[in-house]
């Protein structure tokens, strides 16, 4: 019988396997399920949160600290560019260590990170360093927290994925996505409400360098959920899906090593028979020692670059590589387009009319700009991943993203095409089109993709490598969208990101459907007739 001290508890030993397989609908879940997903999925909605909310406070700076004038465009690009340059390194280094040293020894240190640099962020000296010294202060801790928010990526697609069965997998995931929704309308929202409460202060008593406190209160409310969700990722147990990944990676080496000892006897075996003369008897008794002593020997003992040589020799083959090469490049597509336009959203506001440059004073300029952000996110953003969740395992991944590339191509050209000639509703209302398709659509494809098609053995690393390609694409677009729109025009920024989509849709086509796909079992039947060619050789 096992002790008081180290049998599991109920919850905890629950939430090593989420759920197991029933009757009911993927989109209606357990409270195991739903317990998990409050875990991994206010993550996922801090990261949207952080991501989303430097839109309003990149306003609200202009207001403290260059009296409403724009921010320079070079400054502008890096504060908003700068939470994705962290990603890029914070997803290539929690996917490697989620594989290498396992995921319960990882989880929870991203979420850290994103606490941390939340706090370094709010101590911005806007008073005493210069206007672009703030901003580059600010920057800075920005790609802290995108260190954070980028771990967070492949570490609650894996946390998901790992624990979810087949038939619910795509489901589970989409839900833990479908918050990159809420974290942008709540932010929002949060925007809204904090700038409602500094209306007699700013607006009627005319202290608008007040608008200095509205930000920090809007940043600083993401540390709410951050510290609730804290302790249950630090206590998450290993996955078993995650364990048996790690059992059969140590059978796979015991049986190479066993082949490679097995063709080194062989090896020995003829070069002895070889041999013109009979063996001496000191030579037989050498010969038998040596016999004995390979027979004997143990494996070597794991080596701490094993990881990365595995995960080189799998994707050094084709078969897999296609795959890995169009996840990345799906991914880095989707967000040149779809950052491109929700980081630089002034432009879309300005186009219907609440972009933050009309009113009398600068507290209605902000509250134009806060209903705008909720138009937007409200039309566009919630919908279209809920649409994602309900059919996500009845269209499958491919149809979607396919269809998602596709719809954001149409409406892209419409939009280029006609983006000085429509009518404020018609813009509304394409907008909102091209945003629902965004969403259900490659948005959330992308992220469901590579924690569905790769094994558990490396579905950490290969998921950050293709987030990290995403982010790269985003830090193209915050960095050159400005500047570039300003020589050659917004709709000729429209119809690069309707190339981008057109591109997207044609690497899709690199993938397989991984609806009721087990990588794990396709990977150990590859592996099992690698070994059997290997023996025959």
């Amino acid at each position: 019988m096992s002790s008081p001290t180290t049998e599991k508890s109920p919850q905890r030993s629950a939430l090593e396997d989420v759920d197991t397989d029933d009757t009911r609908p993927p989109f209606l879940l357990s409270l195991t399920e739903v317990k998990l997903l409050g875990i991994a999925g206010v993550g996922f909605f801090l990261d949207a949160y952080d991501l989303f909310v430097i839109n309003p406070v990149s306003t609200m700076l202009q207001y403290r600290l260059y009296g409403g004038h724009s921010l320079p465009p070079h400054l502008e690009g890096f504060v908003k560019a700068g939470a994705n340059i962290g990603s890029v390194i914070g997803q290539f280094a929690f996917g490697y260590a989620a594989d290498a040293l396992g995921r319960k020894a990882v989880y929870g240190k991203e979420l850290m990170l994103i606490i941390i640099a939340t706090i370094l962020t709010l101590t911005t000296p806007t008073g005493s360093l210069s206007p672009d010294g703030a901003l580059i202060y600010l920057a800075m801790f920005r790609i802290l927290l995108g260190v954070g928010v980028g771990g967070d990526y492949p570490m609650s697609a894996t946390i998901t994925s790992d624990r979810s069965n087949l038939r619910k997998r795509g489901t589970m995931l989409a839900y833990i996505f479908s918050n990159q929704g809420w974290g942008s309308f709540g932010a929002s929202l949060v925007f809204i409400v904090v700038l409602m409460c500094y209306r007699q202060v700013m607006e009627v008593q005319g202290k608008v360098s007040k608008v200095d406190g509205v930000w920090r209160i809007v940043v600083g409310v993401s540390l709410i959920p951050a510290f609730g969700t804290l302790y249950q990722r630090l206590t998450l147990p290993e996955a078993t899906r995650y364990k048996k990944s790690q059992e059969q990676a140590r059978r796979l080496a015991d049986e190479e090593y066993d082949i490679d000892e097995l063709k080194k006897k062989n090896e020995a075996t003829v070069s002895i028979t070889e041999q013109p003369q009979e063996p001496s008897a000191s030579a037989s008794s050498s010969d038998v020692k040596t016999s004995d002593s390979a027979s004997i020997s143990a494996p070597p003992p794991e080596n701490k670059t094993r990881q990365i040589r595995e995960f080189i020799n799998y994707f050094s083959e084709w078969r897999h590589f296609k795959i890995l090469l169009g996840t990345c490049m799906c991914w880095f597509l989707l967000d040149i387009a779809f950052y491109g336009i929700n980081l630089n959203q002034n432009v879309v506001l300005q186009q219907i009319g609440f972009d933050g440059h009309t009113g009398s004073t600068a507290w209605e300029k902000l509250y134009r700009l806060a209903v705008g952000n909720i138009i937007i996110t409200a039309l566009g953003f919630v919908p279209g991943y809920y649409a994602t969740i309900l059919t996500v395992e009845w269209l499958g991944r491919k149809k979607i993203q396919l269809m998602g590339f596709l719809m954001e191509a149409f409406f892209l050209a419409i939009l280029a095409g006609r983006f000085h000639h429509l009518s404020k509703p018609a813009f509304i209302v394409l907008f909102a089109l091209l945003q629902f398709f965004f969403n259900f659509g490659a948005n959330s494809t992308t992220y469901i993709y590579p924690a569905e098609v790769f094994p558990t053995r490396f579905k950490a690393f290969a998921h950050g490598m293709s987030a990290a390609c995403g982010k790269a694409g985003a830090i193209i677009s915050a960095l050159v969208f400005n500047t570039l729109s300003k020589k050659i025009g917004t709709p000729a920024i429209l119809w690069i990101f309707f190339g981008c989509s057109i591109a997207g849709a044609g690497f899709t086509l690199l993938l397989p459907e991984v609806k009721m796909r087990d990588a794990d079992l396709i990977y150990e039947e590859e592996e099992k007739e690698k070994r059997r060619l290997q023996r025959a050789s």
